[in-house]
């Protein structure tokens, strides 16, 4: 809220604002004096070029004694303190020790005042008029405070969004392969703070909720395992740098933040193959059901893996090796596809299957003899369950069989 002009600006703070007008260079000399000299160790001016703090100084005790003066009467939206504030922010100056800055000028000025007060007897400026000048001096300084830290704080988070907008784009270009430019690699590598040479897999991950535990990146660093995690509209992508570690050993750190589906890439040796990575990841990612949860590494899901990659020619594959099974009615189907499921599971052997699916062995044997008619080919030979496996790996996969 702007300060009522009558608080800021009486006639004897005018009066005396006017006297100290002349002693502005020599009140920012003190001000620069009293930033290096009082408490330094809170100082880190060290960004800014001194010319430019100097020229900041003179700014902020002019203005101060622009409002005391009444040329202006809103400390609080004052376009001097936020010009500083935003510079400071750009320049990492920490504000904290900007606003000891602000309260030292402060000081400063005051000081000035109470002079003019007492060594000119002829400004008529009585202890009321002093007193009034006390609270419209802090007044100022208390609005103009306020304008630099909103100013500031305003121009630290678009600089965490534009940090954050330049991150998100560097890592697309690393996932889109720019990192086989070395000099790219290099400041990617730089950048995103990872390690500019050695191995790296990526991961996948996608949920109807939050895929990855929030927070997995620091997690990771916590471990002294560094990574970089890029938030996308259908998925979560993570390039993980294994420095000396296999792969194996980091997605045993990877799994527990993992809330979704998730998949991962062979180990690649350098950034400029993490292009080719991050394209095996999805495709582990996609040999995953929908209803499914948890990590797991591409080298774990070859066969689901080439099934996903040709949907069109899985699809035959399914028609061909299951189309008469498929036609049953939904009651017969399931059970003769579970049967076959298991047995093929348990080694082609009916006495073990018979457990797992609560009957005895001959019922098992019956239901593998109706396959065979259905099918009308052997179950048993090398050909046979390396069909009928991968079609019931397609089904399970939620690829549709495909009619000839």
């Amino acid at each position: 809220m702007a300060v009522p002009h009558h608080v800021l600006s009486t006639p004897g703070t005018r009066r005396l604002a006017e006297a100290c007008r002349p002693e502005i260079a020599e009140l920012t000399k003190r001000l620069l004096s009293a930033i290096f000299t009082d408490n330094p160790e809170w100082t880190d001016y060290t960004s800014v070029p001194r010319a430019a703090l100097r020229d900041g100084c003179r700014r902020y005790l002019t203005r101060i004694l622009d409002l005391l003066g009444g040329e202006t009467s809103d400390p609080e939206h004052d376009d001097v303190a936020a010009s500083i504030g935003r510079e400071r922010a750009e320049q990492g100056v920490p504000l904290e020790a900007m606003q000891r800055t602000f309260r030292l000028g402060g000081g400063i000025v005051w000081a000035a005042l109470l002079d003019k007060a007492d060594l000119s007897p002829e400004n008529q400026v009585g202890p009321q008029e002093i007193r009034d000048a006390g609270t419209a001096m802090w007044t100022v300084i208390d609005g103009l405070s306020s304008a630099l830290v909103t100013s500031y704080r305003k121009t630290e988070l678009e600089q965490v969004r534009q940090n954050e907008r330049r991150r998100h784009a560097l890592i697309e270009d690393l996932l889109a392969g720019r990192a086989h430019d070395a000099t790219f690699a290099a400041r990617a590598a730089r950048e995103l703070n990872l390690p500019p040479h050695g191995g790296y897999l990526v991961v996948a991950a996608r949920s109807d909720a939050r895929p990855v535990r929030a927070g997995a990146e620091t997690a990771l660093g916590a471990l002294g395992i560094r990574s970089v995690w890029h938030d996308r509209v259908d998925s979560t992508i993570a390039v993980v740098a294994l420095e000396q570690r296999d792969a194996a050993t980091v997605l045993a750190q990877l799994r527990p933040l993992v809330r979704g589906r998730a998949g991962a890439s062979p180990a690649v040796p350098g950034l400029a193959q993490v292009d080719s990575a991050h394209t095996l990841a999805l495709i582990a990612l996609d040999t995953l059901p929908a209803e499914a949860t948890g990590l797991v590494a591409l080298d774990q899901r070859y066969p689901e893996a080439l099934l996903v990659r040709s949907p069109d020619l899985t699809g035959l594959l399914a028609a061909h090796a299951l189309g008469p099974v498929l036609e049953l009615p939904a009651r017969e189907r399931d059970m003769l596809l579970q049967t076959l499921s298991v047995w093929l599971d348990e080694n082609c052997s009916a006495a073990h299957a018979a457990p797992r699916l609560h009957c005895h062995r001959n019922t098992v044997i019956n239901r593998l003899q109706r396959l065979t008619v259905l099918l009308d080919r052997p179950l048993e030979d090398q050909r046979s369950i390396l069909e009928l496996s991968l079609a019931l790996t397609a089904l399970e996969l939620g690829i549709a069989p495909t009619d000839r």
